[in-house]
C-alpha cells in the first residue's frame, strides 16, 4: 500500500509558524505562534509551542511503522 503523505516529514519555518512537509515537500500541516504580548490573545500558541507541534506531527509517521511492526 502506497502513502499518500511518504515519509520522512520535516518542519520549515515560515514567518508566522512552522510547516510540516513530507518527503516530496508538499504541505502536511501548519501550526502558527507569536511572541508578541501586544498581539497575542490568551489562547494563542507561542512560538514554542507551534514548534513543539509540528515536530509531534512530523515524527507520526515514525510512531506509526514502529506500530505496524
Amino acid at each position: 500500500m502506497s502513502r499518500r503523505f511518504p515519509a520522512p516529514w520535516t518542519v520549515v519555518a515560515t514567518p508566522a509558524g512552522w510547516r510540516v512537509e513530507d518527503a516530496t515537500g508538499m504541505a502536511v500541516a501548519f501550526t502558527y505562534g507569536d511572541d508578541d504580548p501586544g498581539k497575542r490573545r490568551l489562547d494563542d500558541l507561542t512560538v514554542d509551542e507551534a514548534r513543539r507541534i509540528a515536530v509531534n506531527i512530523a515524527r507520526l509517521p515514525d510512531l506509526l511503522a514502529a506500530k505496524e511492526r
